[in-house]
C-alpha cells in the first residue's frame, strides 16, 4: 500500500494523472495517464501515390500544425491528408524531409486553433530493459497503444530495438517512456513474412537524431502558412 502511495505521489509531480489511481494497478496508471496526455498530439497520415496509399503515423510537435513523421510514409505522395485525433482532417504540405536512412519528414497543416504537442526525451538516456509505449495506427486502427521494453539498442545503425508491437501504418509515430516523452520515432519491423506482420522485433529512429533534424530546418523562419521545402543530405 505504502509503494502505491509513493507511485501516486510521483505521479502526480509529474503532472501524467487524469485518471482515478485506486481503480488500477501503478503499471496500468502509467500506460493510461501517458496515452490520455500524448494521443491528442498524434495523427494518421494518408499520403495519395501514383501506385496506390501510404499510410502512417504522425507527432505534433509545434500548436500551429507541424507534424513529424517518416519520410518513406510520404515519399512520392501526391497529396497528402492528416486526421487528429478528434477524427478533423487537414491537408499537409512537406516542409522538410531526408532520405532512407534517416527516415524523418516535417508536414504543416493549417487548423483554426493550437494543438496538442508531444513532449521530447533524451535518447542518450535510454536503457535497454527499460518500459516503453508506442502509439500508431497499425492498419487503419488509429490510436492504437502497446507497450513493451527496450529490446537492444543498434548504436552502429544508430536504431533503438523494442518488442512494443509495431506494425504498417505505424511508422512516424512515438516510441515513449514512462514519463509520456519521445525517446523514438517508430520506423520498421523486421520478421520472416516479408514486413508484413509484428513478431518483437521493431525499430525506431533515436529522439535526439529528429530533434536536430527539427533545429536544422529553423522553423522559427517558417510563416505559419509556408509551402517552403527545405533539402537535407545524409
Amino acid at each position: 500500500m505504502l509503494k502505491k502511495i509513493i507511485l501516486y505521489t510521483a505521479f502526480l509531480f509529474m503532472g501524467i494523472l487524469p485518471v482515478e489511481a485506486h481503480n488500477f494497478s501503478p503499471d496500468e496508471m502509467v500506460n493510461i495517464s501517458v496515452y490520455e496526455k500524448i494521443n491528442p498530439a498524434i495523427v494518421s497520415i494518408d499520403a495519395n501515390l501514383d501506385d496506390g496509399f501510404s499510410a502512417g503515423t504522425g507527432c505534433i510537435v509545434r500548436s500551429d500544425g507541424v507534424i513529424l513523421t517518416g519520410s518513406h510514409v510520404i515519399e512520392g505522395a501526391k497529396e497528402i491528408d492528416v486526421t487528429t485525433y478528434d477524427g478533423k482532417v487537414y491537408k499537409a504540405s512537406v516542409l522538410a524531409k531526408m532520405g532512407k536512412n534517416k527516415d524523418l519528414a516535417l508536414l504543416k497543416i493549417s487548423p483554426k486553433s493550437r494543438l496538442k504537442t508531444i513532449a521530447f526525451g533524451d535518447s542518450s538516456e535510454v536503457k535497454v530493459g527499460q518500459k516503453v509505449l508506442a502509439i500508431g495506427n497499425p492498419f487503419g486502427f488509429a490510436g492504437t497503444l502497446t507497450s513493451g521494453i527496450v529490446s537492444r539498442i543498434d548504436y552502429a545503425k544508430g536504431r533503438i530495438q523494442t518488442d512494443a508491437a509495431i506494425n504498417p501504418g505505424c511508422s512516424g509515430g512515438p516510441l515513449l517512456n514512462s514519463q509520456g516523452e519521445v525517446i523514438g520515432i517508430s520506423q520498421s519491423i523486421y520478421n520472416p513474412d516479408n514486413n508484413i506482420s509484428n513478431i518483437g522485433i521493431g525499430f525506431a529512429i533515436p529522439v535526439n537524431d529528429a530533434k536536430k533534424f527539427i533545429e536544422t530546418a529553423n522553423l522559427d523562419n517558417v510563416p505559419l502558412n509556408s509551402k517552403k521545402r527545405f533539402a537535407f543530405r545524409e
